[in-house]
């Protein structure tokens, strides 16, 4: 039987079963029917049977759909006519929704193809493995760099430095190395960086690869040569005045004619001698005064990490320098926000830095008619907690900025330029940076970042 209307089928075949029934029920009874009952039962059963199978397309073509969605098979569509409006809904339905997760996977594989463009072009070399070694990408980028085709485990890369896979392996999220390795015999200075992520429940760790050789061999450079001008600068102040009265000495002492002692030398020229020695050996211990704060600056003691409590660390810095800071008038002001703001660092030589960086203000509010020094601790952008001391002082001169952190580099006559150079590498030991911020005429901001 053949119908059109799926609601009429129904109502139809469920007539059909009630007057199964009740023919069946009224021949039942009669011992001259056994037979026709079987039969009657049997249909009826059967009846029954097609119905719930005819019904319960509906519930296929549910599954059929789901499963399409479940594996990604958008091509299937479902297009029955003929059994009613709410079924021609139904497949409407169907086939919007299958559109739509056709368009969503189509922008997907667009924007993959986007991201996997970008990343295979970049100059930066970029890692990315699960925790147990194995490399899900490794770009085009980080081939050319390691001179690889690919890697399907980090461990391979000990074929080009040992130690290069472990460093690789133990990294956490924001840590930062500076890896030498030789390639084709050429020197790679790689600038590691990682960053974890959890993605269908398994931890990733991105790593970037960037070769700052020519980087740090020009600033290498740079340095070398401003630490020399210094230095020489520092030698040449106290080797000139030596040579010269040594000189002088010899003229007093020695007869140029048979180059032997004079022995008219008289009590004035004694007194010269004197004179002279004392300035040499004064200058003397000046330049071994400096050679001993350079070996000094290229010493600092390992840091002992542990959890400070700043607001109990500017405490202890204040109560330091209070007789300074009165002494000058200076109105100090301290804030740590929130007051028990702590950091894992090394008390003492921090306590070391914020002490050089405090005297570097004092001495800038010379002459300052309202002196000022702001002290604050916070957190920052990324969770970094950072410490800053702010003056109102003379500021830094525009010419010089880029000098300050060179080590004996100093615009003060009592100063010994390490100051600055001795805080940077400290925050260096912490894994951390000092940056400045100063106008000339209105004041400076010293920046510490942990």
């Amino acid at each position: 039987m053949n119908f059109k209307n799926f609601r009429f089928n129904v109502v139809i075949r469920v007539l059909l079963i009630v007057a199964s029934a009740l023919l069946l029920l009224s021949i039942i009874r009669s011992k001259d029917f056994i037979i026709s009952s079987i039969i009657l039962s049997a249909l009826v059963v059967m009846q029954i049977a097609a119905l719930v199978r005819y019904v319960e397309r509906t519930n296929k073509r549910l599954t059929t759909f789901l499963e399409s969605i479940r594996h990604s098979d958008f091509v299937s569509t479902f297009s029955d006519h003929g059994l009613g409006k709410s079924f021609d809904d139904l497949n409407t339905a169907f086939n919007e929704v299958i559109n739509e997760f056709k368009k969503a996977r189509a922008a997907k594989e667009e924007h993959y193809n986007y991201l996997q463009t970008v990343v295979q072009h970049i100059s930066i070399g970029i890692i990315v493995f699960h925790r147990n070694g194995k490399v899900d990408l490794f770009n085009n980028a980080a081939k050319r760099m390691l001179n690889m085709p690919g890697i399907r485990f980090i461990r391979e890369l000990e074929t080009i430095d040992k130690t290069m896979a472990g460093v690789i392996m133990d990294m956490k999220a924001g840590d930062k190395n500076l890896v030498k390795v030789f390639v084709e015999n050429e020197l790679l200075q790689l600038s590691i960086r990682a960053v974890e992520f959890r993605m269908r429940g398994e931890d990733y760790v991105l790593v970037s690869l960037q070769n700052i050789h020519s980087e740090l061999e020009a600033k290498e450079m740079d340095s070398w040569q401003k630490l020399i001008r210094v230095l020489t600068h520092e030698i040449m102040n106290s080797i000139t005045p030596i040579v010269s009265l040594s000189g002088t000495v010899k003229d007093i002492l020695i007869d140029p004619e048979d180059m032997n002692l004079r022995k008219d030398v008289d009590e004035e020229d004694v007194d010269s001698v004197l004179s002279a020695l004392n300035t040499i050996e004064k200058r003397s211990q000046g330049l071994l005064n400096f050679v001993q704060v350079y070996r000094n600056l290229t010493r600092i003691p390992k840091p002992n990490f542990r959890y400070v409590e700043i607001k109990e660390l500017f405490d202890n810095i204040y109560g330091l320098l209070e007789p300074k800071i009165k002494e000058q008038n200076i109105q100090c002001r301290v804030h740590v926000v929130p007051d028990n703001l702590k950091i894992t660092a090394d008390p003492d030589l921090l306590e070391q830095v914020l002490i050089n960086l405090v005297i570097n203000s004092i001495h800038a509010l010379k002459e300052i008619a309202e002196p000022k020094i702001k002290i604050l601790a916070l957190t920052g952008p990324s969770n970094r907690v950072m410490i800053s001391v702010t003056d109102n002082g003379h500021g830094i001169k525009p010419d010089i900025m880029e000098q300050i952190f060179v080590p004996f580099f100093t615009s003060k006559k009592e100063g010994s330029g390490i100051g600055l150079s001795l805080s940077r590498e400290i925050m260096r030991l912490h894994k951390g940076n000092i940056t400045v911020k100063s106008k000339y005429g209105e004041g400076s901001t010293f920046i510490l970042y942990f």
